[in-house]
């Protein structure tokens, strides 16, 4: 029992893990019979007729995402209630029997057609948990019907890049537990959607363990085999809508990827983790929370803590019953997009001068660091875990954050380290981390200095290093 820190090393994200976590930011919509019963969980009984959208506009939803600088939105095509966004041959319960464009409407296609136009990724949202399909509870007849549901959203809206489930599962009117037949559902993912990544409740990215926006210290990439598994036990699942299990905030273990992690685990693999939360209290739109929109400055921290804690940040933003992002939340993604735009838009360690105690050849030397280029990348010589390197900005600097990026093709390798800024003849402390992966921005006081002092303690095997970079946030001021 137990894995190696080498054979640790070794283990690298796929294809498709890795084109999603470039993405690093993204929308999710959550739009059903819902927003105009003012609940956040229907009962599957609501009448289509509900549905009726007065000014729907998918390229509204589109242009609020990217105004924050989100690269990709997800759609909730049927949520536990089970009216469908789109016209499915196998149900009665979709915006074919509603008002909403005289029943001839289907909003999937509008989605995905306007993220494409505006270059955005597309992914759906599927429950599993369906309250109004009358088969739900009959195991073998309904996975048939989810099957061919997902067969219609897979094979009908071009290229996605997500299918997210979660892991909600309830009884039948038959009385009895539905048991979800995950291996046919991944199966007809990976043969219609191959790169499509399959979120939460599926194989290729992990729930953080919240929808509070909780975040881990250590987020390993690299932990062990069994936690996918995880979301996909019915005991551990969502069972009722009691407001709850959106504010919890504990990440089950802190700790899910360590070496004492490592020494217990009989097999590691890649899953990395999300983080998903809302822009307002609640999933759906309710216009007494109107007022209660996230802060920039909550977004802020959420997005630096997310996507600078090597996780992707799924911000959920809820359409009115007029079918449009709401004027408060969408002038705040303005905000947002804004401000991430101007913190991190000079990058003062650009082809900053850069000396590593180890180095592999010259293909992988320090410099490549500040090069400016995520394809290249500084290692360490094999089996050398501690390296010290010295960064010059060729004159004084004023900042307070530093972005950190492990290649990761090559693996999560980085376990410990510390930043320093030479105070004349003295090094002084800056900030001390853990994990980088994919990316790490470490937050501080703003210092002026020239000269920089990366100190890798630990690490595994050998450590590697894309990108070191260096901002100052009162540009945004």
């Amino acid at each position: 029992m137990g894995v190696s820190i080498r054979d640790a090393a070794q283990i690298t994200p796929s294809q498709r893990q890795l084109s999603w976590q470039e993405l690093e930011f993204y929308g999710f919509i959550h739009f059903t019979v819902n927003t105009f019963t003012d609940r956040e969980w229907g009962l599957g009984d609501e009448s289509p007729s509900l549905f009726h959208p007065s000014e729907l506009s998918a390229s509204q939803w589109v242009e609020a995402c990217r105004s924050a600088g989100m690269k990709g939105l997800i759609l909730t095509c049927k949520h536990h209630d089970g009216f469908c966004l789109w016209p499915s041959a196998y149900t009665e319960h979709s915006v074919k029997n509603s008002p909403w464009n005289s029943g001839e409407g289907d909003l999937v296609r509008e989605v995905a057609d306007a993220c494409r136009e505006a270059g955005l990724k597309f992914g759906i949202y599927l429950s599993p948990w369906d309250r109004h399909e009358s088969s739900y509870g009959n195991s073998p007849e309904y996975n048939t019907f989810f099957v061919n549901q997902l067969r219609e959203l897979l094979s009908g809206y071009g290229e996605l890049f997500c299918v997210w489930f979660d892991g909600a599962c309830g009884e039948g009117t038959n009385g009895k537990r539905q048991v979800y037949d995950w291996d046919a559902y991944y199966g007809i993912i990976r043969e219609l959607q191959p790169n499509a990544v399959i979120s939460v409740c599926g194989p290729d990215v992990r729930w953080c363990g919240n929808e509070a926006g909780h975040t881990r210290t250590s987020e390993w990439s690299v932990v062990p085999a069994s936690m996918q598994d995880n979301e996909k036990i019915q005991g551990n699942s969502q069972q009722a809508d009691d407001g709850e299990f959106a504010k919890r905030v504990s990440s089950e273990e802190e700790d899910l990827g360590s070496r004492t992690v490592l020494a217990e685990a009989e097999e590691v693999v890649w899953y990395p983790s999300e983080v998903n939360t809302s822009i307002r209290p609640g999933w759906f739109y309710h216009a007494a929370e109107d007022d209660l929109v996230k802060s920039l400055d909550e977004l802020m921290d959420l997005y630096e803590r997310t996507v600078g804690g090597n996780a992707t940040f799924l911000l959920n933003l809820p359409p009115d019953k007029r079918g449009l992002i709401h004027e408060n939340d969408a002038r705040r993604l303005k905000e947002l997009g804004q401000r991430i735009q101007e913190v991190y838009r000079i990058n003062l360690a650009k082809d900053a001068v850069v000396q590593a105690s180890s180095e592999k050849g010259s293909d992988n030397a320090a410099q490549r660091i500040t090069d400016g280029s995520s394809s290249t990348y500084w290692s360490a010589i094999e089996g050398v875990e501690q390296v010290e390197l010295n960064i010059d900005l060729g004159s004084e600097q004023a900042f307070d954050r530093i972005v950190l990026a492990e290649y990761i093709r090559e693996g999560q390798r980085i376990e410990r380290f510390s930043v320093e800024w030479q105070d004349g003849e003295a090094w002084q402390p800056l900030y001390e981390g853990t994990i980088v992966g994919y990316k790490h921005i470490c937050r501080f006081n703003e210092v002026k200095a020239r000269r920089l002092r990366l100190l890798i303690a630990e690490s595994r095997w050998c450590p590697t290093l894309s990108r070191f970079e260096v901002y100052n946030s009162a540009n945004d001021q």
